[in-house]
């Protein structure tokens, strides 16, 4: 059975503004370049899928219906360009809860592994955040770490974590799939 490729997704500093604990619908803002970015990995044959985490929910700045209207703008909006997103994985834990669904902990990969027959080390993992690339170390996946969002001052916590490219934003990021894509098979 073929398996299929997917390319997850921090969201917000990745495809969104970041300016805080994003909640609001009248503060949501799609980065430059994030449709087309998509669009060409979609055209190479992936899939998608969200996985964020919200620790604003446990702190009690915003609520769980608060993240689902704004994801639902979001959503919308990929959807008006032809993208779908599979799954959104979110946690709404505080980071010290040590839940199995706060990155950087794979356990929303591996399930999306088992839900949509994902080969995971043919898929990536895309975010502003140093957990986002150790995401991708746990799931056995690449990892690029985008400079957008918290990305510059992210890059110096990455340790020895493995991380495939740390690149500027979301359109040089599918750049670097894209490569790595035709360079595995050549």
């Amino acid at each position: 059975m073929d398996r299929s490729r997917f390319v997850f997704l921090d969201r917000d500093g990745t495809l969104v503004h970041d300016g805080g604990y994003v909640h609001r619908v009248e503060d949501y803002r799609l980065l430059p370049g994030v449709i087309e970015a998509l669009q060409s990995l979609r055209d190479a044959g992936f899939r998608f899928a969200i996985v964020t985490n919200q620790s604003g929910i446990g702190r009690g700045l915003y609520t769980e219906a608060d993240f689902e209207r704004f994801q639902r703008r979001l959503l919308d909006d990929l959807e008006a360009a032809g993208l779908t997103i599979e799954a959104t994985y979110m946690c709404p834990h505080l980071p010290d809860a040590r839940c199995a669904c706060r990155k950087p902990s794979p356990q929303s990969l591996l399930d999306a592994r088992d839900r949509f027959a994902i080969d995971l080390a043919a898929s990536w993992v895309i975010g502003d955040h140093a957990v986002d690339v150790r995401l991708a170390a746990n799931a056995g996946c690449g990892g690029i770490l985008l400079l957008t969002g918290h990305g510059a001052e992210e890059r110096h916590k990455l340790g020895d974590t493995p991380v495939a490219a740390i690149v500027n934003d979301l359109p040089a990021a599918a750049r670097s799939i894209l490569t790595h894509e035709r360079v595995v098979r050549s």
